[in-house]
């Protein structure tokens, strides 16, 4: 059984998902509901490596009309193991809600 995973960020770089995952995720563009992005430093160095990103995205509850865009991406259970273990402190997985009606995993503010 796949998983639906949204990302906003960094996971949506061919080279992060190539280092992550081992290949190119494919995905369709979709956007997260009711949540807005900001930004937060990443001092893990094999994040930073993969990244080659100081800083990164990161989403937190907003209004109902806030969106952030990114991609809905089809995974194994496997490589949602792998995101988590890309993922900082700074996150967290939960499920939410986006603008195809679909319900995907995504990492928002811890």
């Amino acid at each position: 059984m796949s998983e639906l995973l949204f990302s906003y960020g960094t996971l949506q770089q061919e080279g992060v998902q190539i280092a992550q995952f081992g290949r190119r995720l494919t995905g369709t563009p979709d956007a997260l509901v009711g949540f807005r992005q900001a930004m937060v430093e990443i001092t893990d160095p094999d994040v930073l490596a993969k990244s080659a990103k100081r800083f990164h995205p990161i989403v937190m509850p907003g209004g109902p009309n806030d969106r952030v865009p990114g991609t809905a991406f089809e995974i194994t259970a496997e490589e949602l193991a792998a995101a988590d273990s890309y993922e900082v402190a700074d996150y967290r997985r939960v499920a939410a809600a986006l603008a195809s009606g679909r319900t995907a995993w995504v990492y928002v503010k811890a």
